[in-house]
């Protein structure tokens, strides 16, 4: 059983990364798919498909390579909020990653949004990664 499945997915896409695979297979959650979905929409994923079997499901992440030099779009993946330190901020307090570079994911009461989407919301919650 795992304690932390975010960490786990971070972890998955770090190691396909370093390793120069394509794709990644990773074990579904709804909270995996909203964050797949976020780093498809700011560019760092090619594309992903949910796979559903019988038991949770699956996603299948293509991961985005720069054509002549095989550099991954995503530099850095880092998880803020763990189980044993949760760390939330207000509106007022969101983090900006690389001076807006970088995306920080956040799970807020209006459902996993980047920091832009949460400081034009004007709402605050868990920050779950920072990606860039």
């Amino acid at each position: 059983m795992l304690t932390d499945p975010i960490a786990d997915y971070l972890t998955r896409v770090r190691n396909a990364i370093m390793a120069k695979h394509k794709v990644v297979e990773i074990p579904a959650s709804n909270l995996k798919k909203s964050i797949t979905k976020i780093l498809h929409e700011q560019g760092y994923i090619l594309s992903y498909r949910f796979l559903e079997d019988d038991k949770q499901g699956m996603i299948k992440i293509a991961l985005k390579y720069h054509p002549q030099s095989k550099v991954s779009a995503i530099k850095k993946l880092v998880r803020v909020s763990k189980p044993g330190l949760r760390k939330y901020v207000g509106h007022d307090n969101i983090p900006r990653v690389i001076n807006g570079l970088g995306v920080a994911i956040l799970s807020t009461s209006r459902g996993v949004v980047t920091d832009k989407q949460a400081r034009e919301l004007n709402v605050g919650g868990e920050v779950l990664c920072y990606v860039h």
